[in-house]
């Protein structure tokens, strides 16, 4: 009876032995475990969620959607100095984003710097959690969607951490020089102080492309704005350009006219 009880035992579990004659039935059962297709990584994602949300890359040529838009692309192209300023919706920051995209696409400059004062429009956001770029992310997220649209998201998140795409606040500026083949946007300049601003300005360097942006009419800061007191201090200035969009000139929505009408006209 033993011996039957054992050869039963022993079918079904079978052990394996190697030439010296020790068992390897631990062996056998961790190639089991180990097999690659048992294992599932639980925080994997389906390839077409990573890229669900990454806006698509536009194909078509950058080209004036207006009269006012061609004149401003124009300046920017001749000009080492161009302020547009203007209301909501005429296509500021998108003009100056994509001619920056289409100048480091096509190799005419080597470094794009993108920065604006670090201004809430008129509430307090409090702590930001993350590092300076993460926090600073949030001002500038208009610009890398311009970027996304223009050259890819790919293309722009490899250009960032590799320094061909800087984005940082005004109050870092200070002490750099914009050398040749660099394109500077500052943004939402209204917000500037009358000191941010020389402080900007004195950065430009030779053969470099600066293009400052904003609406003197939609300042978040109390007195006096850097970008109104700057429009008036370069006129003459050669190299200088000031392009001024108006209400005709908004091409965000027939709606965002008509309310501009009423928020300018209101008593």
């Amino acid at each position: 009876m033993a011996k039957k009880s054992f050869s039963r035992r022993s079918l079904q579990h079978p052990k394996h032995t190697d030439s010296k004659g020790n068992s390897d039935s631990r062996k056998y059962r961790a190639s089991k475990t180990e097999d690659p297709s048992n294992i599932y990584p639980l925080n994997s994602r389906p390839q077409q969620t990573e890229t669900a949300y990454s806006p698509p890359r536009s194909e078509r040529p950058f080209t004036a959607k207006t009269p006012a838009q061609q004149r401003y692309i124009n300046a920017i192209k001749r000009n080492c100095l161009t302020f547009g300023i203007g209301p909501a919706g005429t296509g500021k920051s998108y003009c100056a984003g994509a001619l920056a995209a289409e100048a480091l696409q096509s190799g005419r400059i080597e470094r794009i710097i993108l920065t604006r004062p670090a201004v809430e429009a008129g509430e307090q956001l409090g702590f930001l959690p993350g590092d300076l770029d993460e926090k600073f992310a949030v001002y500038i997220e208009a610009f890398r969607d311009i970027l996304n649209e223009r050259l890819g998201a790919g293309t722009v998140n490899y250009n960032l951490r590799h320094g061909r795409i800087v984005a940082a606040p005004l109050a870092f500026m200070r002490g750099k020089t914009f050398g040749p083949d660099t394109f500077v946007v500052l943004d939402e300049a209204q917000n500037t102080t009358l000191a941010q601003m020389k402080m900007f300005l004195t950065r430009i360097g030779e053969d470099c492309k600066v293009v400052i942006n904003g609406d003197v009419n939609q300042s978040d800061i109390r007195g006096p704005n850097g970008l109104a007191d700057a429009v008036k201090r370069v006129e003459g200035l050669a190299g200088v350009y000031v392009h001024e969009f108006d209400r005709d000139d908004i091409v965000r929505s027939g709606l965002v006219r008509a309310l501009i009408d009423r928020y300018e006209t209101a008593g």
